[in-house]
């Protein structure tokens, strides 16, 4: 049986969450991912959604600046973008 992979990092705020996921190459580089989603409860279970609505849209920038900073202070390479 294989182990669901995990973020190494969510950040949230509310219901939006950033998850931030590491990747490695052959040569052990790392590099980040990030999803953000949307949490909401459906009867007793929680759920989550990459759809938002107007008002969500400040929190979500928010939390994709706030994994910005995450990933900027651990200096790894985000795929050499256009930098």
């Amino acid at each position: 049986m294989t182990q669901k992979q995990k973020p190494v990092e969510e950040i949230r705020l509310g219901r939006i969450r950033a998850s931030i996921w590491a990747n490695h190459n052959e040569s052990r580089e790392v590099w980040f991912n990030v999803t953000v989603s949307r949490l909401y409860r459906d009867g007793e279970q929680w759920k989550d959604s990459s759809a938002f609505s107007r008002d969500d849209l400040p929190i979500v920038a928010k939390v994709a600046d706030m994994a910005y900073a995450w990933i900027w202070g651990r200096g790894a390479s985000t795929q050499d973008s256009a930098e």
